[in-house]
């Protein structure tokens, strides 16, 4: 891992994989994509990319196909896992078309190949344009099935090299329940991967909380809808939950 610096207003971690649900693409729609979403989206990348950390970007699916959903209801795992991974594919398209309006220079790279539209996913070309200043997005999950965007990101995290990951979702952190649902539910300002674990919390898959316990890979939960939110995190201020050894 690079390592980190924490003084002055400069950057706690030094480079971030950072983990976007689908779903917030759709915004208030709750399906396809809301170009006044992506550009709020890709705003709070672009201010990330000025503090000179080195992101990864791995977005979900949820907004266009969920592969666990749509085997429940009777399509084949594997064929609907696909189809998730490729709506990932299609966020990626769409936040890189608008961070290179905003100026920010990015790569697609994907599990899965098709190289008229993205790179294929090659360790060292990733690090190489992380060096280079570009904001790297990681489609397609881990390109098989039965493994959440969740894992994709901590094993992308983890070959990247990164501080941290970073899970930006639609809520302010972890809860000893599911806010939405309980309005007794607690907010955890801090939690170990232990607890998280034997807690059965749902900050992560259980894969993806096992890798980041492996190799001491901490997991910060924050609201996606604080404005300024990622930005302070990667400063090492206290924002939503830091999930850690």
């Amino acid at each position: 891992m690079t390592e980190a610096s924490s003084t002055g207003d400069g950057p706690r971690y030094q480079r971030v994989l950072l983990k976007l649900s689908g779903e917030a693409l759709a915004g208030d729609r709750g399906f396809g994509i809301d170009p006044p979403v992506v550009d709020r989206l890709t705003e709070e990348v672009r201010r990330v990319h000025e503090m000179g950390v080195d992101l990864g970007l791995v977005i979900g699916g949820g907004n266009i196909v969920r592969g666990t959903i749509a085997s429940r209801k009777g399509m084949d795992r594997v064929s609907a896992d696909y189809m998730g991974m490729l709506a990932t594919i299609i966020n990626a398209m769409a936040l890189q078309d608008m961070l290179e309006r905003k100026g920010i220079d990015t790569r697609v790279m994907t599990a899965i190949r098709m190289e008229e539209l993205a790179e294929p996913y090659i360790r060292r070309r990733a690090l190489r344009h992380l060096e280079k200043g570009r904001v790297v997005l990681f489609a397609g999950g881990t390109g098989n099935p039965y493994f959440s965007t969740d894992t994709a990101a901590v094993l992308r995290g983890i070959e990247m090299g990164a501080d941290v990951i970073i899970k930006a979702t639609k809520v302010a952190g972890v809860f000893t329940a599911d806010p939405e649902k309980d309005p007794d539910a607690t907010f955890i300002p801090n939690i170990s991967f232990q607890q998280v674990v034997s807690r059965e919390l749902e900050v992560m898959d259980a894969p993806a909380v096992s890798l980041c316990k492996d190799n001491g890979l901490p997991i910060i939960v924050l609201d996606l809808r604080r404005e300024g939110g990622i930005c302070a995190a990667i400063r090492g201020e206290s924002v939503g939950t830091l999930v850690s050894s």
